[in-house]
């Protein structure tokens, strides 16, 4: 019977391309459209941290403003007797300078340091040019009592990348499943086709049968129409299945990036890898390695997160800032440089909010009962998640059982529909035993193709919640130095 299924599957035409499982899988995570789309999802995920990265770093900065020229009136107060006047102005300003800004993690304060050099070149009047110099300043902002954008994020966007990374593995093995069940869509499909042509060719032989036990008296004109009937039945089935066959090909040729010019001759696994299944251990890696764990850490954070800045927003702002460097000013750009002086600029700026109606309380409470329902939603998310982890582990267990019970019910099968072939030619069996023979061998068959393929469904299915690699006993990674080289290139 293992050779009956080999043969269906490669009763194709003499250019199909033959591809195990593995194969057909390996081409799907190179060249489909799903496999694409999670890559690019994985670089959106990537260039996220790289930003975050990139905001713990200093970041320098070249400013300035060139040719700056201003021939206008300006209205201006006398300082003798405070009449407003206008007043000539022609000048040109160039000024340029390099920043350096760090970002302070900790305290969520921002520290400057930069150097700058101006030029004043003044038409009007008497032609005069002035340079103004700060060769060093250092300047630090300290929000006080404030929302630390800096710390939430460092808490953050670390999870989101571990996230993303672990959300493109779970897309590919998402398609793995699909190229499984395609796969053995296209395996069962051939087999129907096949039995259907087996199932004629049987049929005319008995019906010739039929016809030589008819004409002595030991078939009677209603079995022989009965067989008739059944021949042309299996060869309206055999052009059915054939359309079939078409079509779970071109919906594997989908998965696989092919167009309709490829025909893929599918090759079924004779043997099932000895695997059971530990519940406990597919919850241990289940939240090792999947992505679930981690969307609930970051939920609730967020929430964390919204709690604090609507605390900050509601209360006292206060902010320290302040400024030490050294400055001078001459008509020549050494002499801005020759003995500078230094400067300390030192300040807090502050808001109270007196009475808001309750505007702040309310956001505050607000954002509260949205961390009550995350943290709700995330407990009963993890309910229902070791709910339906332990269905899975037992209909894989289960079904590596029906999987060996199927196989042996094939076999049966088709041992009782040949031995039932030979006794209708003896006449030992009527039409009646043939047909029930020939269905619970067609039935045999198409149940056992089934079963085989939901035991792959189910096995990857659990693959995709652990990202574990139960066949091989190790967890399923992604060389991200690699994958990243090749992303950026």
């Amino acid at each position: 019977m293992a050779g009956l299924i080999a043969f269906a599957v490669a009763e194709m035409t003499a250019d199909a391309q033959e591809m195990t499982m593995e194969e057909a899988v390996a081409t799907a995570r190179t060249r489909s459209v799903a496999a694409l789309e999670a890559r690019n999802e994985f670089i959106s995920a990537y260039w996220a941290w790289r930003t975050y990265k990139a905001s713990r770093l200093p970041s320098l900065s070249l400013y300035g403003n060139l040719m700056n020229y201003d021939r206008s009136l300006v209205l201006l107060q006398s300082y003798d007797d405070a009449q407003l006047k206008y007043s000539s102005t022609h000048n040109l300003q160039n000024s340029l300078g390099l920043r350096v800004s760090q970002n302070v993690t900790f305290t969520g304060g921002v520290i400057t340091a930069y150097s700058d050099l101006s030029r004043i070149d003044q038409f009007y009047g008497t032609r005069s040019k002035t340079w103004y110099s700060q060769p060093v300043t250092v300047s630090y902002r300290q929000p006080l009592f404030a929302y630390n954008q800096f710390k939430w994020d460092k808490l953050i966007s670390p999870k989101e990348y571990e996230k993303g990374k672990r959300v493109y593995i779970e897309s590919m093995e998402k398609l793995t499943i699909e190229v499984v069940e395609a796969y053995n869509a296209l395996i069962l499909a051939s087999m129907n086709n096949h039995i259907a042509q087996t199932n004629y060719d049987n049929t005319v032989r008995m019906h010739n049968v039929a016809g030589e036990r008819m004409k002595l008296g030991s078939v009677t004109r209603d079995e022989y129409l009965q067989l008739e009937l059944r021949m042309l039945n299996d060869s309206i089935s055999i052009n059915e299945t054939a359309v079939k066959v078409r079509d779970a090909q071109m919906n594997l040729n989908s998965l696989l990036g092919f167009d309709e010019s490829v025909e893929i001759q599918p090759v079924l696994a004779e043997n099932l890898p000895d695997v059971t299944m530990d519940y406990d251990m597919v919850l241990s890696k289940t939240m090792e390695n999947s992505s679930f764990n981690l969307e609930n850490e970051i939920a609730l954070l967020n929430a964390g997160a919204d709690i604090a800045k609507a605390r900050a927003d509601r209360g006292i702002t206060v902010s320290l800032n302040a400024r030490f460097g050294l400055t001078d000013t001459a008509p020549t750009i050494g002499g801005a440089y020759k003995s500078p002086l230094d400067q300390e600029v030192v300040g807090l700026s502050f808001s109270v909010p007196v009475f808001d109606w309750g505007l702040g309380k309310g956001k505050v409470q607000k954002a509260k009962a949205a961390e009550a329902v995350v943290k709700a939603q995330v407990q009963q998310s993890e309910n229902d998640y070791r709910r339906t982890l332990f269905t899975a582990v037992g209909q894989f267990n289960s079904q590596a059982r029906q999987c060996s019970v199927s196989r042996r019910a094939m076999k049966i099968a088709g041992e009782r529909y040949e031995l039932t072939m030979e006794n209708f030619r003896n006449g030992s069996a009527s039409v009646t035993d043939l047909n029930t023979a020939q269905s619970e061998n067609n039935d045999a068959l198409q149940k056992y193709i089934s079963d085989v393929s939901n035991y792959w469904s189910y096995y990857y299915k659990l693959r995709q919640y652990t990202l574990y690699d139960f066949i091989g006993g190790k967890d399923i990674d992604i060389d991200e130095d690699e994958m990243i080289e090749e992303l950026v290139k």
